[in-house]
């Protein structure tokens, strides 16, 4: 039984946004205080990622535990369902039984079917977003609600500036030609042997 009407559950339901939380605030103004520049919920890529990075081909979304189910990753889609359209991504009964509860992520005790069809659907649709992503060549960060806790937030936000900083050194790496060496001809600052007769 829910312990709010349900005009105080529409009121708080209605006040929860999918941008500009406060996690996505955090990570958004600690990347431009270290120079990194990026674009917000590109409509042109998949899932519409909270930042995109483009000199780094990197999409971040800041996902919140509850809503994106943090623990429950193994919900995902396999490497051979790639193809799988958001209708495919129905939730039958089985999966009920799949989500389970994390440090960071509580299943509701009531209208406990709703929730899990919503959260399952949620996990398997970041699941195909990213893969979509991937095969088109981008990085995709997930950073979550409970890294940017306050005794964490400098942990995880400095290795989000490390991982970006490594795929843009790696992305960018000079890759020269490797010739094969021919017998008889030593390094050029090797001195010339010389010849006895």
């Amino acid at each position: 039984m829910d312990k709010l009407s349900p005009v105080q559950r529409h009121k708080n339901m209605a006040a929860i946004r999918s941008r500009d939380t406060r996690p996505e605030l955090i990570v958004r103004r600690w990347l431009w205080s270290r120079g990194f520049r990026y674009r917000l919920n590109s409509p042109r890529l998949p899932g519409h990622p909270d930042l995109v990075l483009r000199k780094y081909r990197t999409c971040i979304f800041v996902n919140g535990c509850f809503w994106h189910g943090h623990g429950n990753q193994n919900l995902g889609v396999g490497d051979n369902e790639l193809d799988v359209r958001m209708k495919d991504l129905e939730v039958g009964d089985g999966d009920i039984a799949l989500l389970h509860d994390s440090d960071c992520f509580r299943l509701p005790k009531t209208n406990r079917a709703f929730w899990t069809r919503k959260i399952v659907r949620n996990i398997r649709r970041d699941a195909v977003e990213q893969r979509l992503l991937a095969g088109m060549g981008w990085h995709c960060i997930t950073v979550w609600e409970c890294e940017l806790k306050p005794a964490v937030r400098q942990r995880t936000l400095t290795a989000l500036e490390y991982t970006l900083n490594r795929i843009f050194l790696h992305d960018h790496a000079a890759v020269y030609p490797q010739h094969e060496e021919e017998p008889g001809l030593g390094m050029a600052a090797e001195p010339v042997p010389e010849r006895r007769s």
